[in-house]
């Protein structure tokens, strides 16, 4: 079955924090996330929202998909779709997939099913070390890139311009929408 990433979610927030020398309050302040919260995702005793990943990997400077990996980056060139990692995010359902090897390229593939009227929001600092194309493979997709808002249908591919706070939003009543994220470092 897909690999749940919590553990590995946890040991990477402590890892991360705790080699930058930043107690709980310092990574409180760069992210924007209570200290409560980040000590509950570090002790494994919540799983965090999208939104809440977004801040912490801004704050790290790492790709979500990183955060996620844990510590330790495997060297492999082959990861079969039963060992992808799969995220919910427990308070949209919208759910993540890792589809890239994690053999150190500097290319990732996420796979995201984002549920009706869903909508997911980034600050403009998970954007700032990565370029990114989203690319839709079923249903609608509204990009809020700052003030602007784009609109993508099935088939439609969009590069994103400079960071800004970001909102992936399905505006469909009844339909799942379905998008590739590529994400290359910058």
């Amino acid at each position: 079955m897909n690999k749940d990433p919590g553990s590995a979610l946890a040991a990477r927030v402590r890892h991360e924090r705790t080699a930058r020398n930043w107690p709980l309050e310092e990574l409180a302040r760069r992210s924007g996330v209570s200290r409560a919260m980040i000590s509950k995702i570090e002790r494994e005793e919540c799983s965090p929202t999208a939104t809440v990943l977004g801040r912490l990997s801004g704050a790290f400077g790492i790709t979500i998909s990183e955060l996620l990996a844990g510590v330790q980056e495997e060297s492999q060139r082959l990861l079969r779709s039963q060992d992808q990692q799969v995220w919910t995010d427990p308070q949209t359902g919208y759910i993540r997939r890792a589809v890239s090897p994690r053999a150190g390229a500097p290319l990732q593939l996420v796979e995201v099913h984002l549920p009706p009227r869903a909508k997911i929001a980034y600050p403009a600092s998970a954007y700032t070390f990565i370029h990114q194309q989203i690319w839709v493979l079923s249903g609608r997709l509204i990009f809020h890139e700052g003030p602007l808002a784009h609109e993508l249908r099935k088939g439609d591919c969009l590069q994103p311009g400079p960071p800004e706070p970001c909102i992936f939003e399905n505006p469909s009543d009844s339909n799942s929408c379905r998008y590739l994220v590529a994400i290359i470092a910058r």
